[in-house]
């Protein structure tokens, strides 16, 4: 196994740096593919959330994909790779599946045990397998990921530890009141209409608000949320929620009368800035909650010091996330991973003896085909009854050799250090490696046909 990670999230980075980071959606596939082209990589996969952005890949040589990766994502950030490189981790090997797998449980958000990144994760490799830079090790990678993480939420008290971005913001917003009870009644507008907006609406009417204005450029996606929201059955219609749809332009309206403002969109400049949170302040005798979700940021910092504003953003959360209690079931979550990373390794390297096995087969079958023929030219009176009796039979002893050191390889090639196996059982029979690696490339599944030749 040969995955490498190369990234950057809050725990290396100061916001300011991940904000100026921050990928469009639009950006990742390029990246992808460009990754791919490159001459060390043969996979790719990124990972690109409000607090951190990893580059996965399959490559052939360590230091050179580094060099790789590192230079990509400075190249589709738009940072310099000098500036870039101080605050930037490697993961190689079990370390990286290590990583990935407590990412998926939670343990290294912002916000401890939160789920949303399990969607984040499929979302990643929604993308890679889109663009067809996903190849066998990162599809079982990733989907071996979301699995471990819905194990850690199922089996133990991970999601205790923890709640979700928008949960916690509000957490400290609310400054220690129940959310519930603080919220109940307001005014909120959310804009976007994306998953987080979408999740920002739905937490807000489960703790009670009264109004709801969803903005979004697309006035469309607005409704379908809204919608969503207040139709029968839907968390909004048993307590009879008043719920609109705005457009952009209506903005300044939406936010003279509410109470409640979370933003988080795509969007690469300030949605709201500090004159016009002030201007919407002016004459009001309430104050202004603001919850801003985006990296970039939606809302201009300098609304912090606005006075009758209160400015929540990743920034402040990553501080009060510090301080945020760990749960008792956080290392059960750890105990877990390291399990999974052990027999996701034993997969892989298992995994990786196929090929020369089924190769192995192969030749042997090709083998007692020949001496058949062979023996068809030396007794040509053999029955059709006698005949196949005779090829039964040394088919069966040729499988009967073959099966305790192809099962006991397969065993020793689970084990750590195991991958030697492989070239042992290739020198013993004199395979031939383009055998071999015909039998990998035609068991490949997704991925380019670039990167299939080239695994």
């Amino acid at each position: 196994m040969s995955l490498l990670v190369v990234g950057l999230s809050h725990r290396s980075a100061p916001v300011s740096v991940l904000e100026r980071a921050a990928l469009a959606p639009e950006v990742r596939g390029k990246l992808l593919r460009d990754a791919v082209s490159a001459t060390p990589v043969t996979e790719s996969a990124v990972l690109s959330t409000c607090n951190r952005i990893e580059l996965y890949a399959d490559v052939d040589k360590f230091h050179a994909g580094v060099a790789e990766l590192s230079t990509l994502l400075a190249r589709h950030s738009g940072v310099g790779l000098e500036e870039l490189t101080p605050y930037l981790y490697v993961h190689y090997e079990d370390r990286a599946v290590h990583h990935l797998f407590s990412v998926a449980c939670g343990l290294d958000s912002m916000v401890v045990g939160e789920g949303q990144i399990l969607g984040q994760i499929k979302d990643a490799l929604a993308v890679a397998q889109e663009v067809h830079t996903a190849g066998r090790l990162l599809n079982d990678l990733f989907q071996q990921a979301l699995r471990v993480g819905k194990r850690a939420h199922s089996e133990t008290g991970i999601d205790k530890a923890g709640q979700s971005l928008v949960t916690f913001g509000l957490e400290q917003l609310a400054g220690g009141q129940d959310v519930a009870a603080w919220a109940h009644g307001k005014r909120a507008l959310v804009i976007g209409a994306g998953s987080m907006s979408s999740l920002s609406a739905t937490t807000l009417v489960r703790n009670g608000i009264g109004e709801l204005a969803v903005a979004n450029r697309t006035v469309e996606r607005a409704e379908r949320l809204t919608a969503l929201l207040t139709e029968p059955g839907g968390p909004g219609a048993a307590n009879g929620l008043r719920a609109r749809a705005a457009a952009m332009s209506c903005i300044e309206h939406e936010l003279a009368v509410a109470d409640i403002v979370i933003s988080c969109t795509g969007a690469t400049g300030l949605v709201l800035g500090a004159d016009l949170v002030a201007a919407a302040l002016t004459g009001r005798t309430g104050p202004m909650a603001l919850l801003d979700l985006a990296m970039p940021r939606d809302i201009d910092a300098a609304v912090h010091r606005i006075e009758g504003a209160h400015l929540v953003d990743i920034e402040s959360l990553a501080d009060a996330s510090a301080d945020a209690p760990m749960a008792a079931d956080v290392d059960k979550v750890r105990g877990i991973v390291s399990d999974e990373v052990a027999a996701f390794g034993a997969a892989q390297r298992a995994a990786h003896i196929t090929p020369t096995v089924v190769a192995l087969r192969t030749m042997a079958a090709d083998v007692v085909a020949g001496e058949i023929a062979r023996l068809d030219g030396r007794l040509p009176d053999l029955d059709d009854k006698q005949r196949a009796e005779i090829t039964q039979t040394v088919r069966r002893v040729v499988d009967k050799l073959l099966h305790a050191p192809t099962v006991r390889v397969k065993q020793l090639a689970g084990e750590p250090g195991g991958a030697g196996y492989a070239d042992a059982l290739r020198e013993l029979f004199d395979l031939d490696p383009q055998t071999v690696a015909a039998v990998s490339r035609a068991d490949t599944p997704g991925g380019s046909h670039e990167a299939r030749e080239r695994s």
